[in-house]
């Protein structure tokens, strides 16, 4: 969860909330998404090329994984709406982990197995098994490592929207915090409340979040904008990297690959022209992230747990594997 929170960050997305929780909560939200993706864990055939994936393989583990997954499809299925869609992906080649699990599923849910047009890709091998659909991606006939999926259409339950459209309660924020966040993005006024200290631009249906937030854990939801400490706001990476930062608010300074790296790897930086006070430093019109100049030095915001480990590429050795065809 914390990699996909990052990386939900870098990408600027503020329409998403990230949790991390045992399927069976999910099950606590009955006809929630519209879609549903389980990237199941399974015995990784399909990473065969990886000395790793070999030694930990089993018969043993394959069947652990089996009925694994098979929890985690019984698991989440109440939250699938009817008509919604789940598609389900493993990195294996094991029946049992792929197209006999979505068998097994079909046997206790009602549900329809879709068959998907894949005339446009020669090297996806199609796998039936009775009125059960399945896609193979098999090492040698497509460019990567192997994968299976297979997609669902929910035809139980009741046809109805549990989301809340209704906005969350904005009355706890100051006129000084409305009109920072004001000030700072360009998010709709309407959408942003305060949490702790934190200033939050909620995602576009913010009762989404209310009726998660008392039974998922939610490790992240919408974007920081700033967050409290005594009577000044510190400006949040996560508005840094947003869509919705508003420009040339803060002094920008565009820099070089070394300072750029240096930046990110969170080291002791001296620009020069840089203004006292919060300024947002970017590379190629691309904003990196924030630092406070108080004069004496820069204070560098970018966050500690990801600054990078290595500053040079060029001396950073990188090695390629690849399937080789023996056919």
């Amino acid at each position: 969860a914390a990699v996909l929170k990052e990386n939900l960050v870098k990408w600027g997305s503020s329409n998403s909330i990230v949790t991390q929780s045992d399927p069976a909560a999910f099950g606590k939200i009955p006809g929630f998404f519209d879609v549903i993706l389980i990237d199941a864990p399974c015995s990784g055939e399909g990473m065969f090329r990886d000395a790793k994936a070999v030694a930990e393989w089993s018969e043993r583990h394959t069947q652990f994984c089996s009925d694994r997954q098979k929890r985690i499809l019984m698991d989440v299925w109440p939250a699938l709406k009817k008509n919604g869609i789940l598609i389900y992906s493993t990195c294996t080649f094991n029946p049992e982990e792929n197209e006999a699990n979505i068998k097994w599923l079909s046997d206790q849910k009602e549900l329809i197995s879709l068959k998907l047009d894949i005339s446009e890709f020669p090297g996806i091998t199609e796998i039936r098994h009775g009125s059960i659909y399945g896609y193979g991606f098999h090492p040698g006939k497509i460019q990567g490592e192997g994968l299976f999926i297979s997609v669902l259409r929910k035809t139980e339950g009741e046809d109805s929207d549990y989301r809340s459209s209704k906005m969350l309660n904005t009355g706890n924020l100051t006129r000084e915090e409305k009109d920072l966040a004001e000030k700072w993005s360009l998010f709709n006024p309407e959408i942003i409340v305060k949490a702790g200290d934190d200033l939050i631009a909620c995602p576009a249906m913010p009762g989404d979040y209310k009726r998660l937030a008392g039974i998922i854990n939610i490790i992240r939801w919408g974007t920081r904008i700033a967050t409290r400490k005594g009577s000044t706001f510190i400006p949040s990476h996560e508005i840094a990297m947003s869509y919705f930062c508003r420009k040339g608010l803060f002094p920008e300074t565009d820099l070089d690959k070394q300072q750029a790296l240096d930046y990110l790897g969170r080291k002791d930086l001296n620009i020069s022209g840089c203004p006292v006070g919060w300024n947002l430093f970017r590379y190629k019109g691309i904003n990196l992230g924030f630092v406070n100049n108080i004069g004496s030095r820069i204070n560098n915001y970018y966050p500690a747990e990801w600054r990078i480990k290595y500053a040079d590429p060029e001396k950073t050795q990188h090695k390629i594997l690849q399937w080789e065809d023996v056919s």
